[in-house]
């Protein structure tokens, strides 16, 4: 890995001060879980490709944890950007245990897109924001279906709703949960990508 990859000093402590924040919150918030075709109490035993909008990330590691009470689970790898701010995120999600890999639409795709792979093979569960890292929000860009057809693996949707939250005014209106809201967690059913797949099909 490039040291130009890595979180700087002030990222790692930037990435702990987050992770016990949001460990915090967590505790505090009442989560209701839709469990969609058993998702939750009976994921599949194998690895899965976790899709989340960017705008919710706040709330991914609290989902992945509900995965890995129900599964014993080898771990998770991210797809997070190659960008400087990408090494924040990455910092945080160390924090939590998880693999950040590195790349983008716009950098490092097809590499990252390898790594992941590796990582797929060694049983990892992967993540990917299908949106991210520029937008346009809501969007589903080509890296999360390559990704799909390149390890086989199924597509596992999820999203939520917190009643009380912050909304930034970045291009994806970033949500950040409030102490003691309520949250409604969506699981979706597990999307197959055929390898062969005409364009019509793939939108």
């Amino acid at each position: 890995r490039r040291s130009s990859d890595l979180p700087t000093a002030i990222q790692r402590l930037g990435g702990w001060l987050v992770f016990v924040l949001l460990r915090s919150l967590a505790m505090t918030i009442r989560f209701n879980w839709d469990n969609c075709a058993l998702m939750i109490d009976h994921p599949p035993a194998g690895p899965m490709i976790f899709c989340i909008w960017h705008n919710r990330l706040g709330f991914c590691m609290e989902a992945y944890g509900k995965f890995k009470q129900a599964s014993p689970r080898a771990g998770l790898a991210a797809m997070v950007s190659a960008s400087k701010d990408g090494g924040f995120l990455a910092a945080i999600l160390q924090r939590f245990g998880v693999q950040p890999v590195r790349g983008s639409s716009s950098r490092r795709g097809p590499q990252a897109l390898l790594e992941l792979t590796t990582w797929a093979d060694r049983g990892f569960d992967l993540a990917i924001t299908p949106d991210g890292p520029r937008g346009p929000a809501h969007k589903v860009q080509e890296g999360v279906m390559a990704l799909a057809q390149l390890t086989g693996l199924p597509i596992v949707p999820f999203s939520c709703h917190a009643v009380w939250k912050i909304q930034l005014k970045s291009w994806d209106k970033f949500q950040i949960p409030l102490p003691f809201t309520r949250c409604q967690m969506n699981v979706g059913e597990p999307i197959f990508i055929p390898r062969e797949i005409s364009d019509a099909a793939r939108e």
